[in-house]
């Protein structure tokens, strides 16, 4: 090899480094989770204001069983650690990732299998920098890079919340990564790119009722953990924050100010409705991971704090998505010709017209109107299909719930309704098929 062909190789090996070291320093060095927002963040000592973080002035004088309790809503702690069927946060809950299945840990205070041992600090420890009493490391999974914006206050009312429960002996189930992914000690690394270990710090410049908000939305209710897309090291990707992501196979919309993809079009009332009861007119119901985000934690919520979750959403700056405008109403009879799919005409037919009506504007409940609703103008079609499978809408007392269909039909059937409903009341007809419902239901 001549020395000239070796300078080549050199120079390129420098190149391909530099372009390497370009992309990591691009995903690494991003702005923070709320940096669009301007101004100068504070510490909470040097905040002049009502503090934005603990409790909201209604539940000032509460008992600290109460607070807790609140908090621990706040932070929506028990869907994730929560089996289907199974104890409240005694863990369990499987998550299909790419590289695996994870099992949430049991929560509750049995000495053995859950938390009952734990320290302060070794709680502190966990939520804020991801670390395990025996010092392994945590999957970000559990969100602790946002959980760490947390005060130590609220994650110690949370760990007094969990130890008043009743212990349940659950032991956790080991997950199923393979090499490298077991190898936790590398999630030391990403930590120390991507976890900054600070807890949330107000804006002077932007009212208490923004930073409250900013507090629930991206400490507590860790919001961008499901709506942010995510780098290439799957870290959330904040130069696209709230521009929609995928959790538990769900889409997770575009929640940015976007006037098309996001929530730039809703009015205040409207957002708070879906927040607080997982339902707002014309915009459809919270289902999948959402519904359980309504049904265990911004359903408790004081009007307050949605109020304040709301000022913040709408301060978000707009993060063009990828969906089409909603198509308007369907016409009253069905568009055979255009749809061509009688085996998703049959299944419609048979048990959704009754309840959604040929229109699609709901026949009993305003809940059941389809025209407008951002799943059903979604191509992919896959919110529409695991509402099929599953179910839709927070399961409370309050709330309609529509039943799922999963253990009814076959995969080709509820490909079929699926891709008759997208093409009968949204924008665009979705395409699915039988191995793409299995592939949603091995995710959900």
């Amino acid at each position: 090899m001549t020395r000239k062909t070796l300078l080549s190789l050199a120079a390129l090996v420098i190149v391909i480094g530099a372009a390497a070291l370009g992309v990591i320093g691009w995903m690494v060095f991003q702005p923070g989770p709320y940096s669009f927002a301007g101004g100068t963040p504070v510490s909470l000592a040097d905040y002049k204001a009502a503090s934005p973080t603990g409790v909201p002035a209604e539940l000032a004088s509460a008992d600290p069983a109460t607070r807790g309790a609140y908090i621990t809503s706040m932070a929506d702690c028990q869907a994730c650690h929560t089996a289907p069927g199974g104890k409240p946060f005694a863990g369990g809950r499987a998550f299909v990732l790419p590289f695996g299945t994870i099992y949430s840990p049991n929560l509750t205070p049995d000495p053995e299998t859950g938390i009952g041992k734990w320290t302060d600090a070794q709680f502190l420890n966990a939520v804020h920098r991801g670390v395990a009493p025996d010092g392994s490391r945590y999957y970000p999974a559990f969100p602790y890079p946002s959980y760490t914006l947390l005060t130590d206050a609220d994650v110690l009312a949370i760990k007094a919340h969990l130890f008043s429960l009743a212990p349940v002996k659950q032991a956790n189930k080991p997950n199923t990564f393979g090499f490298p992914y077991n190898q936790r000690w590398l999630m030391g690394i990403w930590a120390a790119m991507f976890n900054p270990n600070e807890r949330f710090r107000p804006v002077p410049q932007q009212s208490p009722d923004w930073n409250r908000g900013a507090y629930l939305v991206e400490a507590a209710g860790h919001c961008a953990e499901c709506h942010t897309p995510r780098n290439l090291m799957q870290a959330l990707d904040q130069r696209q924050k709230f521009g929609g992501a995928v959790a538990e196979g769900w889409n997770a919309y575009n929640i940015s100010s976007d006037k098309v993809s996001g929530v730039g079009d809703w009015s205040a009332d409207e957002l708070a409705a879906y927040l607080s009861t997982g339902h707002a007119r014309g915009r459809g119901v919270a289902s999948g991971p959402m519904g359980e985000a309504v049904e265990l934690s911004l359903s408790r919520l004081t009007k307050s704090d949605i109020g304040a979750v709301v000022t913040y959403l709408r301060s978000v700056p707009p993060v063009k998505g990828g969906l089409p405008a909603p198509a308007g109403p369907a016409p009253a009879q069905p568009r055979l010709t255009t749809a061509n799919n009688p085996v998703g005409q049959r299944v419609f037919e048979g048990n959704c017209a009754s309840c959604h009506a040929w229109t699609g504007a709901g026949a009993a409940r305003e809940e059941a109107q389809l025209t407008g609703v951002r799943a059903v103008n979604d191509p992919s079609g896959a919110n529409v299909a695991l509402m099929v499978i599953n179910g839709s809408g927070p399961a409370t007392a309050h709330r309609p719930y529509m039943p799922g269909f999963g253990k009814v039909y076959s995969d080709d059937e509820i490909a079929a309704v699926t891709n008759y409903v997208t093409a009968r009341f949204g924008a665009k007809a979705s395409t699915l098929s039988a191995a793409d419902i299995a592939r949603l239901r091995a995710a959900n």
